[in-house]
């Protein structure tokens, strides 16, 4: 299963797992929040850590604190369950105001 870490986002985390999406506020606290809101959604739907097979990572654009936590959580549960991790980016097109 694919676990996808997106905290790019000042004002939310978004975690993928399978076909499931999970956003959740994290105006505060962004980096004490992502492992438990992981575990918690694994939890869910009936699984562990040990079903993820790879993990893929939004590299940006977006906060540099909130990418780095994502990143460093994805490398650090990545090399610890010796799975591939991805970089991804996630490109945001321009929006005008008329």
């Amino acid at each position: 299963m694919k676990l996808y870490i997106d905290t790019s986002n000042s004002e939310k985390i978004i975690v993928g797992l399978g076909t499931e999406k999970i956003e959740t506020d994290s105006r505060e606290g962004k980096s004490q929040q992502l492992l438990g809101v992981i575990e918690a959604e694994l939890a869910k739907i009936g699984k562990s850590q040990n079903d993820i097979t790879e993990i893929e990572v939004n590299l940006g654009p977006g906060s540099f604190t909130g990418l780095r936590v994502g990143v460093s959580v994805a490398n650090t549960l990545g090399w610890a369950l010796g799975v591939p991790v991805n970089g991804r980016r996630q490109l945001v097109e321009p929006t005008y105001e008329v």
